[in-house]
């Protein structure tokens, strides 16, 4: 990404911001609301233009290239709609399959094969609205898989869930490092993001950091992204970061 702006009624949501993925890495995204995190996701998806910039993605423009799986925020997803789980997962295969088309015998035996690896294959033939969260974050991943993505793009995807529903995604979401599947993760937990991914992007509508976390949440930084807005708690050694997330509103 070069030099990338998106303006929404001449309002910018996202400032001249440049950076590189490694094939591979997992890296968060960290902001406070309205910092531009969810805007950036749809950018990289192909769902929305940039004002101007330049977007590359193994050589090729966004949606010119099918490596790309983006999980967007639950709210986004309409629950109601009647399609099974296993539904979801060969939409994952359109770009395979083509659009002409069916599914083959050998598309649905590997869309059983990803729901085998994130643990859903119980509940292949269940309606998507019966799913509980952490199911619902674990389909997509697999409709990810089916896709055979290379970079998996998930907005804020821990929203909601208890602590045991977040742990089963994460393990999730490690285990696509043996498939070298890059992923970018919009969160609002900075220690998540600082114990559990490579590297952190802070971002608050310009790229105020990138790189280690060590490097990347250090009171200036932090400071610059999120003002008044974040709480550094010394506990037993170590630093805890506590985020608002209230302020501002949601891009």
């Amino acid at each position: 990404m070069n030099r990338v702006t998106v303006k929404y009624n001449d309002r910018p949501a996202l400032e001249d911001i440049t950076f590189v993925l490694n094939a591979g890495e997992h890296i968060a995204v960290v902001g406070p609301n309205g910092a531009g995190k969810s805007t950036l996701f749809k950018v990289i998806a192909g769902v929305l233009k940039p004002t101007q910039g330049v977007i590359k993605i193994a050589g090729h423009h966004p949606g010119g290239h099918i490596c790309v799986a983006y999980v967007p925020q639950s709210s986004q997803v309409e629950w109601t709609f009647p399609v099974t789980v296993a539904d979801v997962v060969m939409m994952g295969r359109a770009g395979k399959v083509g659009l002409l088309r069916r599914p083959g015998r050998r598309d649905w035996e590997y869309v059983h094969h990803c729901l085998e690896t994130v643990g859903l294959t119980r509940l292949a033939n269940r309606q998507i609205g019966a799913l509980s969260g952490g199911e619902r974050q674990r389909m997509f991943i697999a409709r990810a898989l089916a896709q055979e993505a290379e970079l998996m793009l998930m907005d804020e995807p821990l929203t909601g869930l208890d602590v045991p529903a977040q742990e089963e995604v994460l393990r999730t979401v490690d285990e696509l490092r043996a498939r070298r599947v890059t992923v970018m993760m919009a969160t609002h937990d900075l220690n998540l993001a600082a114990s559990r991914f490579d590297r952190v992007m802070l971002l608050n509508r310009q790229l105020v950091g990138i790189g280690h976390p060590r490097d990347v949440f250090t009171a200036p930084l932090l400071q610059a992204a999120y003002g008044d807005h974040l709480r550094m708690v010394q506990a037993d050694g170590s630093t805890l970061l506590l985020s608002d997330t209230c302020c501002g509103r949601g891009l």
